[in-house]
């Protein structure tokens, strides 16, 4: 396995006894169904001063984006062109629950990047992950330049759900090492993604499972427990009654105030 950047080494994620051993190098990107990507883009940077990226179509999924970069990791804030092709593609769907339930927007699913996606899912099968075969994904941008990955994901993905895995072509649009190093002196980071759940213990176990996250007591309490992906953290908490969203994004911007607000579904946290 490779290094993608200083921002997320690659770490072995350590299994339970009698799990297999996955090699994963940190949070790749977080989906936010929304109404409207550009608009949603435009929330955010006037909020939180990210700044908006490019985008595009999956044409054959039904669905378009706009990114935020984060370093090597990005915001996918996705939406619908179509919904007769996005209510039978693998994003489309979770994309399209998001967008019909109350909140109207939402963190609907999420990635987590890997180097050797074929040689992850080989050993993850061996302890009964449920990721299906390798695909190839590609984006259209405006500019006609094609981003294309592979990737592997569980039948039914979820906001609560276990992630999937995705591998990026180095040699297609946005991965090259020119595109990267352009990003890199980007400052805001993800630090970690807060999902809160009914079932604690279910939950990460189906995480463990599926992509071999290992969650241990976080030192925030409650009942949270924490798990290591590189320098970032997935928190897994219990619901609470109160109508808090569900998804919490934690970003570090040096030199930034602290700052929490509510947008898109999700929490949004800054700090130093």
């Amino acid at each position: 396995m490779s290094i993608r950047d200083g921002t997320h080494p690659g770490i072995v994620a350590s299994w339970a006894s009698g799990y297999a051993l996955a090699v994963l190098i940190g949070i790749d990107h977080l989906v936010i169904a929304v109404p409207d990507p550009d608009a949603a883009a435009a929330d955010l940077a006037a909020a939180l001063g990210l700044t908006p990226g490019g985008g595009g179509r999956h044409d054959r999924l039904g669905t378009y984006n706009r990114l935020l970069w984060l370093g090597d990791t990005y915001l996918e804030l996705i939406g619908v062109f179509d919904a007769g092709l996005a209510g039978e593609s693998w994003v489309g769907q979770p994309t399209l629950t998001v967008l019909a339930s109350a909140a109207g927007t939402g963190l609907a699913t999420w990635a987590i990047a890997t180097d050797d996606l074929e040689a992850d899912l080989d050993r993850l099968r061996t302890t009964g992950s449920d990721l299906g075969p390798a695909r190839v994904g590609e984006r259209r941008r405006p500019d006609d330049q094609v981003v294309t990955w592979r990737l592997a994901a569980s039948p039914t993905l979820e906001p609560d759900g276990p992630p999937f895995l995705i591998e990026h072509d180095r040699t297609s649009a946005e991965w090259t090492v020119e595109d990267r190093a352009a990003r890199a002196l980007a400052p805001a980071r993800l630090t970690a993604i807060e999902i809160s759940v009914t079932d604690v213990a279910a939950t990460t176990f189906r995480f463990l499972k599926t992509v071999g996250l290992r969650f241990r007591p976080s030192l925030q309490g409650g009942g949270a427990r924490d798990a290591d992906i590189g320098r970032q953290i997935v928190r897994i908490m219990p619901r609470r009654p109160d109508p808090v969203p569900p998804t919490a994004i934690r970003l570090t911007i040096p030199g930034r105030p602290p700052v929490r607000t509510d947008l898109l579904g999700c929490r949004w946290v800054i700090g130093s």
